[in-house]
């Protein structure tokens, strides 16, 4: 099995507060990224797609074709916005990078090529880092992979 990783980066707006809580209480939570007038980011995504090699095409997708849905159904939507009123799929959501590693697979997942998504990572500044391995687990995923293989070994 092979991991295809793309990467892009964005800088966007946001703030983190649940509107159901008072200033000083989304404080607390949330310390200075809950500043009222909201604040900015340069935020690092890496998205990888597992999978293995199309004896086909030789690949186990499309490098081209992967950063294009991510620059298109991501990028595009979230560079230079403000994540609580200019990005649809985040209204209603505080804007972390959790939720937004969740939204990004929930978009990105339906629509890759090849292989199947297998993380997406979120980094601020470096070394603040979130990945999600998606709703199923990635140990599974790899077990079910592998013992898909193992049967198929066995019965050619």
């Amino acid at each position: 099995m092979f991991l295809i990783k793309v990467r892009c980066t964005f800088s966007c707006a946001l703030r983190l507060y649940r509107p159901d809580l008072t200033d000083e209480q989304n404080r607390a939570i949330y310390g200075v990224c809950s500043n009222p007038s909201g604040h900015g980011h340069n935020y690092d995504l890496e998205v990888a797609v597992a999978g293995d090699i199309d004896p086909e095409n030789g690949m186990v997708a499309d490098f081209y074709a992967i950063q294009k849905l991510v620059d298109e159904h991501i990028h595009d939507k979230v560079d230079h916005r403000n994540l609580n009123f200019d990005v649809p799929f985040m209204r209603g959501l505080v804007p972390t990078a959790e939720n937004m590693a969740v939204k990004f697979w929930e978009i990105l997942e339906p629509l890759v090529p090849g292989g199947r998504l297998f993380y997406i990572s979120i980094a601020e500044k470096n070394n603040n880092i979130v990945t999600y391995f998606g709703p199923k687990p990635a140990a599974q995923y790899l077990q079910e992979t592998s013992a898909a293989a193992l049967t198929a070994a066995l019965n050619s």
